[in-house]
């Protein structure tokens, strides 16, 4: 035993002493084991380097200093190219050349370029060679026979010449998990706890392949009250990092996973969802609610989804608009009318094409019920805030109400500028800030019980109405909105199959409080691309067009959800790119801009 155990130690010793000998000759550092990372001339090739973004890499410095880099991802079998140049502030940041959009499960080759730096002198590499795997996608499962793929099937309709080098950011959301929705607030009770499903985020070419996707298990966790939550409110801000939140936490990554900031939020709010919107001064817009609300009736309550905060850079809460008291809880006429099979994400197809009534809603304020349910009155769901904005002309904020079919602008004195909705069921004081629906000359339409003449619609259960900045000026605003199109004209009609969603942008003058429908696309098509939640629409400034995800088609159906992706040159009704997918609901998507995250 002895014996043996002096030549194993004698063998170690040897491999120690031929081992490092062998690293350098690979060209780079050397230590145990390096010449298997080592390709070219610099350091090793280190995968998933943050440990959130397996189709990431980042090619190692080796001990020199480099800049002036550049990264090619060779396309595959005639696949979308990935390229873009990498600022000297990112060499210093990632210790080497940061890597991202492998394909995955698949022996990716990989060009850089850079400058090397050795004491005065310096040389340049061009083109040289990698050969970096990335292995297949692991995301979890729930188990049910449904769910048969790890991330998403896509199949692309369609690709106009300009928009071969996009990439779009898909936020969808994972199949429902048992251990998700077990427990709930209760003290004081209510709020929005439960709403939690598995983060199934991913970058897609154009080609329809995943080139970049979030293993969200070391900051997602299921089971905890603090570490879950769906999440959402996904932007690349002007540094190229994402922000989103989720459940009781927003954050910051850049493309490569590491992390930026993963803050829990404020303590004197609960329950993010839908909206983190970067701000202008480095801060963000939260849509939030309070964890502890005593009303009127002296009953104390977590709200749902009708607080907005804002953050600044250091996560202190610099102002608030607490919905509750500026808008009116207790409007109920789109509640009354909304499907109850689809109220946000809690599908119940048993219920579908059902709706309220007056009577129902007063039993529960009568019961003292709270939560997570479609109601009046703070404490329950009834404005279901989905998106907000800022306007730094003004300093106002424009938000989406879907549970009030409304777009509304509040200045920071917490006054109502003006509300896109139909005007049916406001009390005094905001009905007269319903905007005045034009024709393209000008002219009032007439409008009654939720329908206009001229081809003009209101939005009904929308998502995502954002400002088109480029295109506002003065007191004119576009504005973008995806009308899901649930309750259109206040009512459920009695073939489900005539309902339909649209992608709609209106010019609104403020000065005038009039707005003027000036392009829509989806009601041609009907039912087909019917999607009763969730959904985005927003302008691109980079090509002038319109990304339109249509996320949750099929919501309900046995063969479950099939999002379609699009995008419009301005002012177009015919698709330049179409991608359909399968294997989860969707919630929104945009287009990523790698140059933006690795250039700063």
């Amino acid at each position: 035993m002895k014996s043996f155990t002096l030549k194993l130690a004698a063998a170690a010793v040897a491999a120690a002493c031929i081992l490092p000998g062998t690293a350098s000759a690979s060209g780079g550092g050397s230590g145990p084991n390096v010449q298997y990372a080592v390709q070219g001339k610099i350091g090793e090739v280190i995968t998933n380097p943050y440990k959130i973004a397996p189709l990431t890499a980042v090619i190692r410095n080796g001990g020199y200093q480099l800049k002036d880099a550049a990264v090619r991802i060779v396309p595959k079998h005639g696949g979308a190219e990935i390229k873009y140049n990498v600022s000297d502030v990112q060499l210093r940041t990632h210790a080497g050349i940061p890597v991202f959009g492998l394909y995955p499960d698949y022996n990716n080759t990989v060009e850089v370029s850079y400058t090397l730096v050795d004491g005065t002198k310096e040389t340049r590499v061009e083109n040289e060679v990698y050969r970096i795997y990335a292995p297949g996608i692991h995301t979890e499962t729930n188990g049910t026979a449904a769910q048969h793929h790890a991330m998403f099937e896509t199949e692309v309709k369609k690709v106009a010449p300009e928009f071969k080098d996009r990439l779009y950011f898909i936020n969808n959301l994972g199949a429902a998990d048992v251990r998700a929705s077990r427990a709930v607030w209760n003290n004081p009770v209510g709020g929005a706890l439960q709403w939690n499903n598995p983060p199934r985020n991913a970058i897609l070419d154009t080609k329809g392949e995943i080139r970049w996707y979030m293993k969200a298990d070391r900051i997602y966790d299921p089971e905890s009250l603090y570490d879950a939550g769906i999440m959402m409110g996904f932007h690349q801000n002007a540094d190229g990092a994402l922000s989103w939140g989720y459940g009781q936490h927003y954050a910051k990554y850049d493309l490569l996973g590491r992390k930026v900031f993963n803050r829990r939020l404020p303590a004197n709010y609960a329950d993010f969802s839908h909206a983190m919107m970067p701000a202008e001064n480095g801060g963000y817009f939260l849509r939030v609610a309070s964890p502890d609300l005593r009303r009127a009736d002296d009953t104390r309550v977590r709200t749902v989804r009708d607080v907005i905060i804002e953050v600044d850079a250091s996560g202190e809460v610099v102002d608030e608009w607490r919905l509750f008291e500026i808008l009116d809880p207790n409007r109920n006429i789109v509640l009354k009318s909304i499907d109850q099979g689809a109220v946000c994400l809690n599908i119940d197809t048993s219920q579908s094409g059902k709706t309220l009534s007056a009577e129902q809603l007063a039993k529960l304020e009568a019961q003292h019920a709270f939560g997570d349910i479609a109601g009046t009155g703070a404490g329950r769901n009834w404005a279901h805030v989905n998106s907000v904005d800022h306007d730094p002309v003004d300093d106002s904020i424009i938000l989406s109400s879907r549970h009030q079919s409304a777009v509304v602008k509040i200045g920071r004195d917490k006054q109502v500028k003006w509300i896109l909705a139909a005007p049916n069921g406001w009390r005094d004081g905001l009905k007269d800030k319903v905007l005045t629906p034009v024709g393209k000359d000008g002219r009032p339409l007439s409008c009654r019980i939720g329908k206009c003449e001229g081809g003009f619609d209101w939005t009904w259960t929308q998502h995502t109405a954002w400002k088109i900045d480029e295109l506002s000026k003065g007191d004119i605003v576009y504005v973008s909105v995806f009308d899901n199109g649930d309750g259109r004209a206040f009512v459920q009609p009695e073939d489900q199959n005539e309902k339909y969603s649209r992608a709609v942008v209106y010019k609104i003058d403020q000065k005038a409080m009039t707005v003027e429908q000036v392009w829509e696309y989806g009601k041609e098509r009907g039912h087909e691309l019917y999607s009763p939640i969730t959904s985005s629409v927003e302008y691109q400034a980079d090509k002038n067009s319109v990304v339109v995800y249509w996320a949750s088609i099929g919501t309900g159906s046995k063969t479950g959800p099939a999002p379609v992706l699009t995008e419009f040159r301005w002012g177009e009704t015919k698709p330049a790119f179409e991608m359909h997918l399968k294997g989860g609901m969707g919630y929104r998507a945009l287009p990523i801009d790698a140059q933006k995250a690795f250039v700063r």
